[in-house]
């Protein structure tokens, strides 16, 4: 009786130091920043949020993901009413690399991770970038963690809170947002 309580023990003490070593390593994505401050965390639950709509193109397909407060706004007409974005929206776009479907090979589907794109609506914190912060995280699907996209990236990305600014300047009379609400 005492050796299969020695050996449960044993057991029971691997098992256990595996899954600390299983937690340990595993990266949570809420503890990644870029700099100047923006985090992972300010999206927290971004995976369940409603979508906008989709893009793609040959190197990527994405989902525009919205919270609630980005959703009425465009329930209320953003952008055709012409009233700017609350501060509070948030928006995600993820990329995954496109691959065929294989049961249907005339579509294209989400493939492998590449990253996930953030906006946030704060004009007082991003005062000097239209009022919206811009976030950037490559995914590592061989360390399954996320890092700040950088100019070394695909497209080039700057890695602080205004990284996306520049480009969304283009869209400025539609308060820098680039998507239109897909109509259901």
């Amino acid at each position: 009786m005492k050796r299969k309580s020695l050996q449960f023990s044993l057991f029971l003490g691997l098992f256990l130091s595996g899954l600390l070593t299983l937690a340990l390593w595993a990266q949570d994505k809420y503890t990644v920043k870029v700099p100047g401050g923006l985090a992972f965390s300010e999206f927290r639950g971004y995976e369940a949020w409603p979508a906008i709509s989709i893009s793609r193109n040959e190197k990527a397909v994405a989902v525009i993901l919205g919270n609630p407060a980005m959703i009425k706004a465009y329930q209320d007409g953003f952008p055709a009413n012409g009233k700017p974005v609350p501060d509070g929206a948030r928006m995600a776009k993820i990329h995954w690399e496109p691959k065929k479907n294989e049961f249907f090979p005339d579509a294209t589907v989400p493939g492998k991770l590449q990253n996930v794109d953030f906006m946030v609506k704060d004009s007082k914190r991003f005062a000097d970038s239209g009022g919206w912060g811009y976030a950037v995280f490559d995914y590592d699907s061989a360390s399954n963690t996320f890092k700040p996209g950088t100019k070394a990236g695909s497209p080039p990305q700057g890695n602080d809170a205004k990284c996306g600014f520049t480009c969304h300047t283009s869209a400025k009379s539609r308060d820098y947002v680039f998507t239109d609400y897909g109509r259901r």
